[in-house]
C-alpha cells in the first residue's frame, strides 16, 4: 500500500480504512513506513488506521519530551473528532501511548505496545551516537532486529544522517533523558485500559523481562511472544504481529 500523506494544520498523517480508529505511534528512529503492513491489514479488517508524524525533531527543546508528545497525540485525536481510540506504539511510540493512557484515559479504547520504552531501554549505549562512525551506526541499527538484513542501507543512512545533525542529536539525547525521567512503573498498576503486549523474544533493546514487567504491572494486559524477532515486531514479523493483534482486538471486542 502506497502511503499518501495528508497535511492538515500542524498535522501530517497517513489514513486508510473505515471503522474503529487505531492511531499508530512510531518510535524515535522509526517512520510511518514501519507500519505499512499493519496499515494495509487493519484498514481491510474494519478499522480506520491513522499514522501521524510525531514532531520529534520539530518541537522546541522544552516540548521535546514524552509528556508533551502525549499531549500532541491527544490534540490530534480531538482535531480528528474521535471520541475514543486504540493506540498502538513501538519503542518511544509505545511509551507515548502509555503516557497518553495515563493522562487521558477517557480517550482510550485500547492499547497495543511492542518493544516499548517506559520501564527500561538499552537504547544505544553510553557511547551513542558516534558521529561519523558509519560502521558503528550500522551495527547498532542491525542490532534492533533478529535478522540484521532488515536494517537496509537506506535505514542505516537515515540514522547516520540523524547522528550527524547537531540539532537532531541534541533532541535525541533530550528524548532519551525524558524517557528515563518518565518511568512508568508506579503509574501502570492504576491504568486499566485493555492492553495488548506483543514482544520479540530476541529483543535486545527492550529485553523480554521488560515485557514480563509490563504484563505484571498493567492490570488488564495480555502478553504475546513472537519468536526469532527483535525490537520492531511489526516490521520483522508483520504477518504474525497483525494476526496476534487482530485476535486480541476480537477477544476484547474492540
Amino acid at each position: 500500500m502506497e502511503q499518501v500523506l495528508k497535511k492538515e494544520g500542524r498535522y501530517t498523517y497517513f489514513e486508510a480504512g473505515e471503522g474503529t480508529p487505531i492511531i499508530v505511534l512510531h518510535g524515535l528512529m522509526g517512520g510511518l513506513s514501519n507500519f505499512e503492513s499493519a496499515g494495509a491489514y487493519f484498514s481491510e479488517k474494519g478499522y480506520k488506521i491513522i499514522i501521524p508524524e510525531l514532531p520529534i525533531y520539530t518541537q522546541s527543546l522544552l516540548r521535546t519530551n514524552v509528556k508533551a508528545f502525549a499531549k500532541y497525540v491527544k490534540d490530534f485525536i480531538v482535531f480528528k473528532g474521535f471520541d475514543r481510540v486504540i493506540l498502538m506504539g513501538n519503542s518511544l511510540g509505545g511509551h507515548i501511548a502509555l503516557y497518553h493512557a495515563k493522562m487521558y484515559p477517557e480517550k482510550m479504547l485500547g492499547l497495543v505496545i511492542t518493544g516499548s520504552s517506559g520501564l527500561y531501554e538499552n537504547a544505544m549505549g553510553d557511547s551513542y551516537p558516534r558521529r561519523g562512525d558509519y560502521d558503528y551506526i550500522q551495527k547498532k541499527a542491525e542490532a534492533v532486529f533478529y535478522d540484521p538484513k532488515i536494517a537496509t542501507k537506506e535505514m542505516v543512512d537515515e540514522v547516520f544522517s540523524m547522528a550527524n545533525d547537531r540539532i537532531k542529536l541534541i533532541k535525541t539525547l533530550t528524548i532519551a533523558k525524558s524517557a528515563i525521567r518518565h518511568n512508568m512503573a508506579k503509574d501502570l498498576p492504576k491504568m486499566h485500559v485493555p492492553t495488548c503486549i506483543i514482544w520479540g523474544k530476541n529483543d535486545t533493546v527492550t529485553p523480554p523481562e521488560v515485557a514480563r514487567e509490563f504484563n505484571k504491572l498493567l492490570p488488564n494486559s495480555t502478553l504475546y511472544w513472537i519468536d526469532k524477532c527483535g525490537h520492531a515486531a511489526m516490521m520483522e514479523r508483520p504477518d504474525e504481529f497483525n494476526e496476534i493483534m487482530l485476535e486480541w482486538l476480537k477477544k476484547v471486542d474492540l
